[in-house]
């Protein structure tokens, strides 16, 4: 099987846009966590979000097309553009390169203003881009469009693994030859009313109002929900051959992918972590490496109280002693939970935390609860030697993705 590496990553986040910005504010903080502007929030329970701040969508799509693109879209986009850039080449072989994209909720901001449309206007004013606009596909497909690529392209709904799953269906595409490029990714924007209110109802996320930027604090014993946040992540996957003829600079190389289901519950983890310990479980066979071999883990990390406590659990079942070696962090502490798109910007935030040799912290986690006892890496970043680091993404329905990527050393 072809070798696939890392040669492009681009992200918008609330903590920045562009690697820089993004990296300074995964690791010094703090977080982006604040009053919700997109929306009058005053009747809701939760009243804060992490949104992407000064976005110009007009930096990436005319103005014409600007309007037939969702939020969901034009995040996606600006990521792509940016990870292709980054990958330093502006055209791929386009019946060898690919898209695989990943979002759990897609377009329901247009899908909402389109149902006040039927209602209020009738049926005959209802946009033609409605469902081009809503669509979970419509990002990869437009990012297919802009760069030419004819190559595979999918898209996965998994709720907030989505990503996750994303990035190891390119993983399995180049190794198994079908393309030798993969642009992969996900983007989540759905801090709009109707979504709020349905967190707000399932009392998932935090009501920590009155303090934000304190608001999301995985693994703490004051934790009290979610933060929602919006953004895009993309990697450039290449094969490994591939990248070494066009003398690529290379990130890190992609070795382990592991998924699976929980079969519990629609919305809660298994209490003990079952399919979270088999993700990650398959991802080190996958990767032929031995549990003791990983340095760090990038957690799921959401700040509620009974999904902290199960990954903390999985990852003590499958490292054994070295669960408290290693290290873990959640840097939703900083971006609050990008959704479907959590999975690629998380694994961007390991792969450059690989390249620094620095992990990220868990900001606002002053206290663990008692069920949450490793090294999370509270409050500020720690510089350790790593060759090795996992990705968690979770969601909805018992989805579980894990992926690993090691340092590339020539």
């Amino acid at each position: 099987m072809q070798r696939v590496v890392v040669t492009g990553m681009g992200v918008v986040s609330p903590v920045g846009h562009g690697l820089d910005e993004f990296w300074q504010g995964i690791t010094m903080g703090p977080s982006s966590v604040a009053a919700v502007t997109h929306f009058d929030v005053s009747e809701y329970p939760t009243k804060i979000a992490a949104e992407v701040p000064d976005f110009d969508p007009l930096q990436y799509f005319d103005r014409k097309d600007v309007r037939h693109a969702d939020r969901f879209v034009q995040l996606a986009m600006a990521a792509a553009t940016d990870a292709v850039a980054d990958a330093g080449t502006k055209q791929f072989d386009p019946e060898r390169t690919g898209v695989a994209f990943g979002t759990g909720i897609g377009g329901l901001g247009t899908l909402t203003e389109q149902l006040d449309v039927l209602r209020d206007r009738g049926p005959g004013r209802v946009s033609p881009f409605l469902i081009p606009k809503m669509i979970a596909n419509m990002a990869g497909g437009q990012i297919a469009m802009r760069f030419n690529l004819q190559g595979p392209n999918v898209a996965l709904v998994t709720a907030c693994a989505s990503s996750g799953n994303a990035l190891g269906d390119a993983y399995r595409t180049i190794q198994h030859g079908e393309a030798d490029v993969m642009l992969a990714g996900g983007s989540e924007a759905v801090i709009i009313p109707i979504a709020f209110a349905g967190f707000c109802s399932m009392k998932a996320m935090s009501t920590r109002n009155d303090d934000p930027v304190h608001a999301s604090r995985p693994f703490d014993r004051d934790r009290d929900g979610f933060v929602m946040g919006e953004g895009a992540g993309f990697l450039v996957f290449e094969s490994l051959s591939h990248a070494q003829a066009r003398g690529a600079h290379i990130y890190a190389e992609m070795v382990g992918y592991g998924r699976s289901a929980d079969a519990y519950h629609m919305v809660e983890p298994h209490p003990e972590g079952n399919g979270a310990a088999q993700a990650m479980q398959r991802a080190l066979h996958d990767a032929d490496i031995e549990p003791a071999q990983i340095d760090y883990i990038n957690a799921h990390g959401t700040s509620t109280p009974k999904g902290d406590a199960a990954e903390t659990l999985a990852i003590k079942r499958i490292f054994g002693e070295h669960a408290f070696d290693l290290s873990v962090s959640s840097t939703k502490s900083a971006t609050g939970h990008l959704l479907g798109a959590a999975g690629a910007v998380e694994l961007i935030a390991s792969i450059l935390a690989l390249k620094h040799q620095t992990m990220p912290p868990t900001l606002n986690l002053e206290g663990p609860s008692a069920d949450c006892d490793l090294d999370y890496v509270p409050l500020v970043p720690k510089s350790r030697r790593l060759r090795y680091v996992m990705s968690n993404a979770f969601g909805f329905g018992g989805q579980n993705a894990s992926l690993i990527a090691e340092e590339y050393v020539l």
